[in-house]
């Protein structure tokens, strides 16, 4: 555990939230990398079957910012609330998972229920806080019922209707693991 100056951690809270918003305009969390140690890792649950673990910032880049994140453009996670821990160099922010259709700008927002978040362990990077690891949490029945929704009502986004093609294809995805058996233990 690194602790940090309650100044650092305040202004590192507000660099993070400013690129969520920069990439969510932008359809691309790809660049959110750069908040991450080399060997940081990035997890959270995806139902009663598996866990998502990345290792390592090119994994968080390339499967947790990226693949992950495709069919995702036009979808929001404003934070809602954010708790700083400066003398065990931890964060937890809560967000909403908010969808918009970035085809029909008239169309009204959908929020996917519950409470969603982010757990956050810093490390001391050449001093700069960089995240060691992340931890997220949503409601995932609320965010399936969400994609089965979008799924009847035709809304789906092509990059969406892509990751649902290869889930039903069986196709192995990248991070994914048997329930409990991720190289890092979410816990």
């Amino acid at each position: 555990m690194t602790s940090f100056p309650r100044e650092q951690l305040e202004e590192w809270v507000q660099r993070w939230l400013q690129v969520n918003r920069d990439a969510e305009a932008a359809g691309d969390w790809k660049p959110m990398a750069d908040f991450y140690t080399d060997d940081a890792t990035y997890g959270w649950n995806i139902g009663p079957k598996e866990d998502v673990m990345c290792l390592g910032k090119a994994e968080i880049r390339d499967i947790a910012l990226g693949l992950e994140m495709e069919g995702l453009e036009g979808w929001k996670y404003p934070y809602q609330k954010v708790v700083i821990d400066d003398k065990q160099g931890e964060v937890v922010g809560f967000w909403k998972q908010v969808v918009t259709d970035p085809d029909n700008p008239d169309a009204p927002e959908q929020e996917i229920y519950g409470i969603g978040g982010s757990w956050f362990r810093l490390a001391d990077d050449n001093g700069t806080p960089k995240i060691a690891w992340q931890r997220d949490f949503f409601d995932f029945g609320h965010v399936q019922k969400l994609y089965l929704d979008l799924m009847t009502n035709g809304k789906l986004s092509a990059g969406m209707q892509k990751r649902i093609e290869r889930s039903l294809a069986g196709e192995k995805l990248p991070g994914y693991y048997p329930l409990g058996e991720a190289p890092v233990p979410i816990w």
